[in-house]
């Protein structure tokens, strides 16, 4: 936050995907804090890497910045997010919004936390009364139809489809209530390890596009409040059958 509307490098990991140099120093404070605390833990983080396959035993899976692109450019939606994972399976996970001051946590059966209150994802039942949120991958210029196209398909059922620019906030969101469903693809585990586990603890469902069980390393997700999900994923069913070659 010292940094944030100041002066700092920024660099292209590609066309439209920005590191800044805080990215980097914030990754870095936390590797050395592990590296004291927990020496033999192993550590899967944006900028420095880490095992690509899920690894045995603890792992903590870290975004220090969710929400670069925003960062960079003075909006304040982004934040930090952090999952354990224990041979690839979160157990214990925190996302922090430095801007309006909002801890996200939850622990594997322990239910999942606002600032310390318990939380919980919303009521909505109909597509119709829903606010859906949404992401676009880093090569959406190269895929216009098809993102844009299911995109599109969502604007036309729901109450409102939202993009924020920060996927950890949306998850987070969708376990707090304010948001009812959260759809994106081509996702890294440290996008999606922590806030998925807050969905699933505040009573939510999480799986991949498919339906399919949901795993941090599976580059999609689908979270909603439980009610929607069998409806949103007949939209994206639906959707994905409409643009497929015939033969």
């Amino acid at each position: 936050m010292a940094k944030f509307g100041g002066d700092f490098r920024v660099d292209k990991k590609g066309a439209i995907d920005l590191v800044t140099e805080v990215d980097v120093e914030v990754e870095r404070m936390f590797r050395a804090m592990v590296a004291e605390r927990f020496p033999a833990h192993q550590v899967l983080a944006e900028e420095m890497g880490g095992m690509a396959d899920v690894p045995r035993g603890p792992c903590w899976v870290f975004d220090p910045i969710d929400g670069t692109t925003n960062f960079t450019h003075g909006l304040p939606i982004f934040c930090a997010s952090l999952a354990l994972e224990i041979d690839g399976v979160a157990e214990v996970a925190a996302v922090y919004d430095p801007n309006r001051r909002e801890l996200f946590t939850a622990e594997r059966g322990g239910g999942a936390s606002l600032n310390g209150q318990p939380i919980h994802v919303s009521a909505a039942n109909r597509l119709v009364d829903a606010m859906l949120v949404t992401g676009f991958p880093y090569d959406v210029h190269s895929r216009i139809d098809e993102i844009v196209g299911l995109f599109a398909r969502f604007v036309g059922q729901a109450r409102a489809v939202r993009r924020l620019g920060s996927a950890a906030i949306d998850l987070c969101y969708i376990a707090a209530g304010r948001m009812d469903g959260f759809w994106e693809r081509d996702l890294k585990p440290w996008d999606i390890a922590g806030g998925a586990l807050i969905v699933a603890e505040a009573g939510g469902r999480v799986t991949n596009m498919n339906g399919q069980p949901f795993a941090s390393r599976g580059r999609d997700v689908l979270a909603t409040n439980g009610l929607l999900h069998d409806a949103m994923l007949k939209v994206i069913g639906d959707f994905r059958a409409s643009v497929q070659p015939s033969s």
